[in-house]
């Protein structure tokens, strides 16, 4: 039907707190597609286990992640929520594409080659499933029969990959998979380190001065943005030689809505003492709902559970679809009911 609304599918792991990049980048973006599209949420718990977690800290942070998702705008009547782990068919169907993706594409990805060299000397070495991580995004991607993918640059080679995955089993078989396009947002500025401003803001960087969690309290974040790196130049001005200035710039306007010439103008012949409190208070007016929320919601488990089950019942329904044709297709025998 020509009305039917087009599948969005993305997710976020439940591997570290969430940065004021993926509330910008990710979460904010998300909720402005959910009235146009049919979009599916996931928290991918299954990808976050290709580097070790500690199981309580992985299970707490699954359910904050979820609340953070609600909080941040994300209405669970009008998307499908759950969790990756939940739906089987998610680890059934990496099997099967494993059997149709090759080693040397697999290791020529930029993100397993820059996750292994960590490893090197390690006494843990690097995992298969840091190898296969592609082949496990793809399955998500393909089960929902998505059309579109919101996609960081970081991203794209896996969409790559994914495009590649389903047009070989299309080929090979039949048409059993749609081949999914990138989503890129029309508006939304990439959130850089508070003290590398040429590099993405990063929980894993070793300087917690670098980035803003969406959970860290008021106080935290004024001492964050009062330390960021600006330069000795004193002009706002949204310039690629002042990426500090740039970055902090693009938080006002995406906080408030201000264009950057607005913002120039407004600052103009100021320095950087007032600017640095305006970004202050204007993140802690955007996060500080967003926190309250979050705080309500872990609390109501029971809540959260519903949500999920209703997710999970679902997922697994479109997801199972897609994955008996792949199963009839490469030859298994259906299950007995």
């Amino acid at each position: 039907m020509s009305d039917e609304k087009k599948v969005i599918f993305s997710g976020i792991q439940p591997s570290g707190e969430l940065t004021i990049g993926n509330y910008f980048g990710a979460l904010k973006n998300w909720v402005k597609l959910q009235d146009e599209y049919d979009c599916y949420y996931c928290v991918v718990d299954l990808h976050a286990i290709t580097v070790r977690q500690e199981p309580k800290d992985l299970r707490r942070r699954t359910l904050e992640l979820l609340a953070t998702y609600i909080a941040a705008g994300i209405d669970p009547e009008k998307n499908t929520m759950f969790i990756q782990s939940h739906v089987s068919a998610h680890a059934e169907a990496q099997w099967i594409l494993n059997c149709f993706t090759y080693v040397g594409e697999l290791s020529r990805m930029t993100q397993f080659k820059d996750k292994s060299k960590k490893y090197e000397g390690n006494d843990v070495g690097v995992g298969a499933g840091l190898l296969n991580y592609p082949v496990l995004m793809a399955a998500d991607i393909l089960l929902y029969q998505a059309d579109l993918v919101p996609v960081g640059k970081d991203q794209t080679q896996h969409l790559e990959i994914t495009r590649n995955i389903a047009e070989r089993f299309n080929t090979l078989y039949s048409p059993t998979f749609k081949i999914p396009e990138g989503y890129i947002p029309e508006k939304g500025a990439k959130i850089m380190s508070l003290q590398e401003p040429t590099k993405k803001m990063s929980k894993s960087s070793d300087n917690p001065n670098s980035f803003i969690l969406i959970m860290d309290p008021p106080d935290v974040i004024r001492k964050k943005i009062s330390r960021a790196i600006t330069d000795s130049i004193g002009v706002v001005k949204y310039s690629d030689e002042q990426p500090g200035v740039k970055n902090l710039m693009n938080i006002l306007s995406i906080t408030t809505g201000m264009a950057v010439e607005e913002i120039e103008k407004k600052y103009d012949g100021q320095g950087y003492a007032q600017f640095k409190k305006d970004v202050a208070e204007a993140l802690v007016n955007e996060l500080e709902p967003i926190q309250t929320k979050v705080k309500e919601l872990v609390n109501d488990k029971t809540y959260l559970e519903e949500i999920l089950k209703k997710g999970e019942q679902k997922a697994s329904y479109v997801a199972n679809k897609t994955l008996s044709k792949m199963m009839k297709k490469v030859g298994f025998i259906p299950k007995f009911k």
